[in-house]
């Protein structure tokens, strides 16, 4: 993908980090993090969204392949992509809170809207 980020991290650790933030704010419905995580985070939730509902067995599949827990992934399919249904894209929010006390790193609030 031309506009992805590679924050810092070599493909394996960026494409594992991704996962486990996807997977969280999935599971928890909104996660801090900084601004350009959250905007690669948000992007990658976009697209599990959107393949949860289409609904057919290769999307489920994919979401299986890409969310690190199960549970999670049946959420996805039965519960959140169904309040979108109606939805075409902006499914999350990120909101920017200012600086993190330690490094000065930009902070936002991503969240499923």
């Amino acid at each position: 993908m031309p506009g992805t980020r590679k924050l810092g991290r070599t493909s394996d650790h960026r494409r594992a980090m991704l996962r486990a933030l996807v997977t969280f704010l999935i599971e928890n419905g909104r996660i801090e993090t900084t601004v350009t995580r959250a905007k690669e985070v948000s992007a990658m939730a976009e697209k599990m969204v959107t393949l949860a509902k289409v609904g057919d067995l290769h999307s489920k599949r994919q979401i299986f392949a890409y969310i690190t827990k199960e549970s999670v992934a049946k959420k996805l399919i039965d519960e959140i992509a169904p309040k979108y249904a109606d939805r075409n894209g902006g499914y999350t929010r990120v909101i920017k809170t200012g600086p993190r006390r330690g490094d000065a790193a930009e902070m936002a609030i991503i969240e499923l809207v």
